[in-house]
């Protein structure tokens, strides 16, 4: 009968223990420096190594050689307390579990002062110790807290916190741990390259997981398969089939059918869960690990490398694409509500229909009026609209003045997607510029076109342009009220125009939208910085340089000073993307030069007509239901000065200018 592995392969000296480096070193700096005590606490999970340390503590002490911390092997006690050997009269090991009354513990106190046959030390090893009564550690009391000199007490156990205080206060404490994933695998392909066994690359993390961190249990499950492999070694169907994991092509059909927010693909994979003998409620659990490692790959994007995640590399890439399309607020909610499903497995008679309804759930977040189900649609909307953003400037005319250029790189983050979904709609959003029709040759001698003969040249360059603008302020007569211009087809809304001078990329207008996250991000490191931050206006942003405009120089200077600039160009960082640079203005930010440091000011747009003098204002989107047809003044609209005539809004005193702005907004037939 072969020797099972986990007894065949018991480690021997303290180096063969793995995983338990936090324990296994003090152990061996004491026993060279000669400082040993009368009493140790091994705790810890099952199977991860205290009674195989105890025994080599023992054998450490009573070696020939020693007491030193490699054991010869070649003396009476190294051999007798080898794993295949016959054991030695003065290493005791008691099992607590049937050995822990009084009367057990009053003949162990009564057979300890007798001195050591053929070793140094007379030892006890006393496993699960914390089955031993009250009554029976009382009677140790005394024994534990002097024994003779050549006496030595070992305890192991599961549950310290059972083991009585007193006795406990008298040891030495060393906790053991369950061994992590990557050590557990290493000694896994060690074991099988030993044995000569053939075992594929991902049925290792099948069994390191089924293992739990527990070297027996690891290596029982290990022989387990290597048993009953055929001539093609341990297979992963083989593997997964025995050890009752669930299919990782089913989890991947599930994931799939959850980014794709498929119902039908869900219940199909359930079905397929069923009819395949599959346990709903393990299934269950391993689709909560499979969403807590794709939670951890978008959080991690090195998971794999680092350990965390521990698959092969062709199931990283399936997993890290699932993970990218369905975004952490998805993944959590989607865990949570697959984990309070699980819970209500226990016991149900229908754990199907339980599995279904979780799983449908996932995907409604409709259906949830929590705070999670709030972020995962607006997750999925973000998602979308990045997706649409980024595919609209493929779609545009070659010839259109108005689209992007195609990025050549993905924006890194949601800051930045959302701020190429920004600029795709602003130039989705932009009016194009269209040839004004011509007009038809009126018949000669007709009355009703002969006032369009004479209509003075001047009016019809003026025509376009007031066709462009929208309705002027309302004076109070009706009568003058143009109709608008029909938005862009599939424009919903209306977009402010991108701001001059940027270069393309993140704009001084979509630093505005951003301004309310900048300021709150601002806020949240240093109150102080956020203050003299709501001094400041965006004037300008161009070349990876936002230009402020502060009201008082006070505000600017404080600004370009450390720690106020580092943390606004921290903050800009992380909400823009990219590394940001600051210049700060004092003055008016019309006023300030565009462009860059040094940059002249901007020159006044050229108009189409010479008797235009005042700007007309960007169209603007109709509003379902117009109450008044005042329309607030565009963004880069500059403030006049006190001593401006003519006042936005209204013809100030001047006669003649207003009749000239009439002139160039209605035409002269208009004007009375």
């Amino acid at each position: 009968m072969a020797l099972a592995l986990y007894r065949k392969y018991r480690p021997q000296t303290f180096a063969e223990v793995v995983g338990q480096e936090h324990v296994t070193e003090p152990l061996i700096n004491a026993i060279r420096a000669g400082r040993l005590n009368h009493a140790y606490l091994f705790s810890g999970p099952r199977g991860c190594g205290k009674t195989s340390s105890a025994r080599i503590l023992a054998r450490s002490l009573n070696c020939a050689q020693g007491p030193t911390p490699e054991p010869c092997g070649e003396c009476n006690s190294c051999r007798a307390l080898a794993a295949d050997g016959h054991g030695s009269v003065d290493v005791i090991e008691i099992d607590a579990a049937s050995h822990g009354g009084v009367d057990d513990a009053r003949e162990l106190r009564e057979r300890a002062v007798f001195a050591p046959v053929d070793s140094r030390f007379k030892i006890y090893i006393i496993d699960e110790a914390h089955m031993v009564t009250a009554a029976g550690f009382n009677a140790l009391l005394k024994l534990v807290e002097e024994p003779p000199d050549y006496v030595l007490f070992i305890f192991a156990t599961t549950e310290p916190d059972k083991v009585l205080p007193t006795i406990r206060s008298r040891t030495h404490h060393y906790p053991f741990r369950l061994i992590p994933p990557p050590a557990m695998r290493e000694l896994c392909r060690n074991l099988c390259d030993e044995e000569g066994a053939v075992v594929a690359d991902d049925v290792l993390p099948l069994v390191v997981r089924a293992g739990g961190g527990s070297a027996r249990d690891t290596l029982s499950v290990l022989d387990q398969l290597i048993a009953g492999a055929g001539a093609e070694g341990v297979t992963y169907e083989r593997a997964a089939g025995l050890l009752g994991v669930t299919d990782a092509g089913l989890l991947d059909e599930m994931c799939e059918a959850f980014a794709a927010a498929d119902g039908a693909a869900v219940m199909e994979v359930v079905e397929r869960v069923v009819e395949g003998g599959h346990d709903p409620r393990r299934f269950a659990g391993d689709l909560l690990e499979r969403l807590r490692d794709l939670i951890v790959l978008v959080q991690v994007p090195d998971a794999g490398a680092s350990g965390l995640v521990d698959a092969p590399a062709d199931q990283l890439a399936k997993m890290t694409s699932q993970a990218t399309r369905m975004g952490t607020s998805t993944l959590t909610r989607m865990a949570e509500v697959v984990a309070a499903g699980l819970a209500g497995m226990r016991g149900a008679t229908a754990p199907r229909l339980l599995l279904e309804l979780a799983c449908v759930r996932a995907i409604l977040p409709g259906s949830d009026e929590s705070m999670a189900g709030l972020m995962q649609r607006l997750e999925t909307l973000e998602q979308r609209a990045a997706g649409a953003a980024f595919a609209a400037p493929s779609t545009a005319p070659t010839g259109s003045s108005t689209a992007p250029a195609a990025p050549s790189t993905a924006p890194a983050g949601p800051a930045a997607a959302r701020s190429a979904l920004a600029e795709a709609t602003v130039a989705a959003a932009a009016p194009k510029p269209a040839a004004p029709a011509p007009k038809p040759a009126a018949p000669p001698g007709d009355p009703a076109t002969a006032p369009a003969a004479t209509t003075p040249p001047w009016e019809d360059e003026a025509a376009p342009a007031a066709q462009a603008a929208p309705a002027p302020a309302n004076t109070g007569t009706d009568d003058w009220a143009e109709p608008e211009p029909e938005p862009a087809p599939g424009v919903a809304a209306y977009a402010a125009p991108e701001e001059p001078g940027t270069g393309g990329g993140v704009t001084a207008a979509s630093i505005r939208r951003q301004w309310d996250r900048i300021m709150m991000a601002v806020k949240d490191r240093k109150r102080t910085t956020a203050a003299l931050l709501s001094d400041a206006t965006i004037a300008d942003a161009t070349d990876n340089e936002v230009v402020l405009a502060f009201k008082h120089a006070f505000h600017a200077e404080n600004l370009q000073k450390e720690p106020a600039y580092g943390i606004v160009v921290q903050v800009l960082g992380e909400v823009l993307g990219g590394s940001w640079k600051i210049r700060c203005e004092v003055g008016d930010p019309a006023n300030l030069p565009k462009g860059g440091p040094g940059a002249a000011p901007a020159p006044a747009p050229r108009s189409p007509a010479p008797a235009r003098t005042a700007s007309v204002p960007a169209p603007q989107a109709p509003a379902a239901a117009k109450t008044s047809f005042e329309e607030p003044p565009p963004e880069d609209y500059d403030e006049p000065s006190p001593d401006d005539p003519v006042a936005p809004g209204g013809f100030g005193t001047s006669e003649e200018q207003a009749v000239k702005l009439l002139t160039t907004a209605f035409g002269a037939k208009h004007i009375g």
